[in-house]
Order: structure tokens, then sequence, then C-alpha cells
């Protein structure tokens, strides 16, 4: 019975495989790539099963292209790993852990009055169906995205918000950067998700919303025009159609 002896290292091992697999796989579900995945393990199968039955040409062929696979799912999964090390990245800054790496502690983004001219300009353009993106950043500053826009170092003020996102305004299209209590720039370009199972009622700027938690570690409040919703998004995912009092509740880490 020594072939199904197991240590307490074998266990351990076992267990850290099986989790960062489920962590793999939350990165690349209801992605093309997880499609492209699912081919690679079907042509690893096919592969066991030729060399099993000592198909020897078609073993070969497939074991050559399997071969130089590495460099392909370097290229194909691009996107995936850089999430990876994105996510490895933020959630080590402080002090690296294995704790801090896969679970994401609550904390207040902004101070509450900062907090409260949001949810109050939030509220009036969602009422007016004005659309809006608001990211928060946390530990990654996001000087990449604020220089894609206009820079302009002001107090958060819903008056100012508003006037912002204000249709006619050059400013209004695109995404606001607030951090340390301050907008440091308007009109800032967002990365799009490249999730294929996102709701039809989804627009532009929700896939923006949720393509920037996915890369980044901020957070972003967005306004609807088409339907004056409110929605959250962080880590990659989407709460649609808040109220204010739920937005408060995630800004300031209460849910």
């Amino acid at each position: 019975m020594d072939f199904i002896s197991l240590s307490i290292i074998d266990i351990i091992d076992i267990l850290i495989t099986a989790f960062l697999a489920y962590k793999v796989y939350k990165l690349i579900r209801r992605t093309a790539a997880m499609n492209i995945f699912v081919g690679i393990i079907l042509v690893y199968f096919l592969w066991l099963i030729c060399r099993t039955l000592k198909m020897e040409l078609l073993s070969l062929i497939i074991g050559q292209v399997i071969g130089v696979g590495v460099i392909a799912l370097i290229v194909v999964f691009q996107p995936e790993i850089r999430r990876f090390l994105l996510l490895i990245g933020f959630r080590s800054q402080n002090r690296f852990s294995l704790s801090r790496l896969f679970i994401h502690p609550r904390k207040n983004i902004e101070s509450l009055h900062v907090i409260d001219e949001v949810i109050k300009a939030s509220r009036k353009m969602a009422d007016s169906k004005i659309g809006a993106l608001i990211v928060f950043a946390q530990k990654s500053p996001l000087d990449d995205y604020a220089k894609t826009g206009d820079i302009i170092d002001a107090c958060v003020n819903s008056r100012l918000l508003e006037s912002i996102f204000f249709k006619n305004n050059p400013l209004h299209d695109g995404a606001i950067i607030i951090r340390n209590g301050r907008i440091i720039a308007a009109r800032c370009v967002l990365p799009t998700t490249n999730s294929i199972d996102l709701p039809a009622h989804y627009g532009m700027r929700h896939r923006a919303a949720i393509g920037m938690s996915e890369e980044t570690d901020a957070v972003i409040v967005v306004i609807s025009e088409e339907t004056g919703s409110i929605s959250y998004s962080e880590n990659g995912q989407m709460k649609y159609n808040i109220s204010s009092a739920e937005l408060r509740n995630l800004l300031t880490g209460k849910s």
C-alpha cells in the first residue's frame, strides 16, 4: 500500500496546487481564454491516449506541439498572466504574505467627506441620466491612466463632478481618477474587460469599469446614462443598480 501513502508535505502540495488552479480558473472564466484552455487540456489528453495506444507518428506530432506550447501559452494568455502578476504585486506592497495575496481586506477608500460628495453627485447624475465613471485609486497610483486624460488636481466637490460629466463639457467623455481626496485627472481612458459572459445591458462604461478593476486594485463607480443606475466594480466584479446607501457601505468598507 506504499503507492497510496501520503505525507503531510504531499497534502500541503495538493492543497496549494488546487488553490492556485482555482485562482487561475477565476481569472480566465467567462473569457475566450477559457475555451483555449479547455482545448489545450483536450490536446494533452489526446497525446496521452496516443502514447498509451503506441500510435508513434501521431504521438510524435502532438508531442512536438506540446513541446513548444509554453511559448504559445505565454502569448495566448498574456492578459491573464499580466493580471495575475498585478494581483501579486498589489497584494504584497506593504508586507508580503499569502493571506494578503488572495484575501481582499476591506478598508476605507477615501475620507467620509469625499465619499459624501461622490454619493451626492452620483445620485443627482443618476436622476438626470448623466453617464459617469469615477475611479478611486488605492495602492496603485494609476499615473499611467491619469496621463491618458487631462490633469486637474482639484478638490472633490459634487458640483464639480456634475459639471465634468455634463454632456456638453469637453471633459465628460471618459473617467475621472480620485486619489488622496483629490480629482487628479479627467477624460481618462480605461481598459475594457475581455469577458464574453456579461449581461447585455452592460454598456461600455460598465465594461471599462470591470476592465479597470481587473487590471488594478482601484474601485470604480459607474452611472449609466441609459438607465440612470448606479453600479460599483471591484476585483473584476460588478454590483449593478445599487442604492446610495449600498454605495456608501461599499465605499466605506462596511459591506
